[in-house]
């Protein structure tokens, strides 16, 4: 009888121990979930705290005939390249949020673009870095900043944007975007869809063309979805990553024919128009001029446009394959190469954080841009060479010029809102 009763003693106390787990994960995941609510009516207040950008002639896009936002002008056209803003939304990466937040506001004021393109990873919805599974307050808190700052932006999708594991896909934000752009909440917002978006063509794969006044298109930007990852690496643990799939190649090179048709009927050259190209994941291309021009030096079909401000990426064997600092696709597609008869003049991307070189190869630019990142990688938040933005100017002659701006220049300091950020 005694057995009994001791075995029956052992139950209880093994159910106890799990009842006060569970409680004890229950409540740790609860205070969490309120910290999170409260930090995030935090970032709301800081980010409307920001005014709007003061602008002597804002240059205002319209829709074109073909559905594409449209800049018209036969002066210069600034846009602005920001990557990898990587705001955590959650009560764990606060600060750093800010920081984040912060900067983009600062650059966007002292440079005054005429367009601001983000390439991919505007958020950061991993939970031991942000304590949060949720992508929205982050892409929220970014879209508000650039309406209160009163600056036409758009972005392409990076693959930390929407997780596996995120709260929201690539298709339900694309319909957040799209509800407040038309319900005029975000009339600063350009992103559109693109035709045929599904999970294999992507979101956002669309074109901002801009034209003279005589009605001729001069340069066409390019944005595309370059996806997240691929062969069952699910969490994004392998680094296995997706490339450019060929339905999106296709759709650049009809939509750069039809422009070019569209420019002939109105008495314009028979030629493709410049294009300039953005997104987040670089093309293998990216490695294969990297490796020539580490290797081999610069030749007739590579050669240097700016070395790299601080360390590159590792160098490590991955998945078989060496990368070289270049953490591109694992595969292969032909957009560099559809490029090359197209008239793609650039490539602009993001993606590996510490890489902001920008080279030439067989006539194409291929160029990272400086990112935001106070967050994604460990110990980031403490340098400073690989942070800024990177300034597109647009001529009437459908040229280009590409420079890299630090965030901790001078030309910020008048501008920066928080006390002390410039350390950081």
């Amino acid at each position: 009888m005694r057995k009994k009763d001791g075995s029956k003693r052992r139950g209880l106390k093994c159910l106890m121990s799990l009842i006060s787990i569970v409680v004890l994960i229950g409540l740790v995941i609860g205070g969490i979930a309120i910290a999170n609510a409260v930090v995030k009516k935090g970032i709301e207040k800081y980010v409307n705290s920001f005014e709007q950008v003061e602008y002597t002639n804002q240059l205002k896009p319209a829709l074109d005939d073909d559905g594409y936002w449209t800049f018209t002008t036969d002066n210069d056209l600034k846009v602005l390249q920001l990557t990898d803003v990587h705001i955590g939304g959650g009560s764990f990466s606060k600060n750093k949020d800010m920081w984040a937040i912060n900067a983009v506001a600062t650059m966007v004021k002292a440079q005054k673009p005429d367009l601001v393109i983000v390439t991919g990873d505007i958020s950061f919805p991993v939970p031991y870095s942000s304590g949060s599974f949720n992508n929205l307050p982050a892409t929220k808190e970014f879209a508000d900043l650039m309406e209160n700052l009163g600056v036409y932006w758009t972005f392409a999708f990076g693959n930390h944007d929407t997780e596996a594991y995120s709260y929201y896909s690539r298709k339900q934000l694309t319909e957040f975007y799209e509800t407040n752009i038309n319900n005029g909440n975000y009339k600063h917002c350009l992103f559109q869809r693109g035709k045929g978006a599904n999970d294999e063509f992507g979101y956002g794969n669309t074109i901002i063309k801009v034209k003279n006044t005589a009605g001729l298109t001069t340069q066409a930007l390019v944005l595309l979805d370059s996806h997240s990852y691929i062969d069952g690496d699910y969490f994004g643990i392998m680094w296995k990553y997706d490339n450019l799939h060929q339905s999106q190649v296709d759709w650049y090179a009809s939509e750069m024919d039809k422009i070019k048709a569209a420019n002939v009927a109105k008495g314009g050259a028979d030629e493709y128009v410049e294009s300039l190209a953005f997104f987040h994941i670089p093309l293998v291309e990216y490695r294969d001029a990297y490796k020539s021009l580490t290797e081999n030096g610069e030749s007739a079909d590579v050669k240097w446009i700016h070395k790299n401000d601080g360390r590159v990426e590792s160098d490590v064997t991955k998945n078989g394959v060496r990368t070289y600092s270049i953490y591109c696709g694992m595969g292969e597609d032909n957009f560099f190469e559809t490029g090359l008869t197209h008239n793609l003049k650039a490539v602009f991307c993001g993606h590996d954080h510490y890489n902001n070189f920008a080279m030439e190869y067989k006539g194409i630019r291929l160029g990272y841009g400086y990112s935001i990142d106070y967050l994604a990688y460990s110990g980031i938040w403490k340098e400073r060479v690989q942070r800024g933005c990177t300034i597109i100017t647009l001529t009437p002659s459908g040229d280009y010029e590409a420079e890299y701006s630090n965030y901790y220049d001078e030309i910020y300091e008048n501008v920066n809102e928080l006390a002390g950020n410039k350390n950081y």
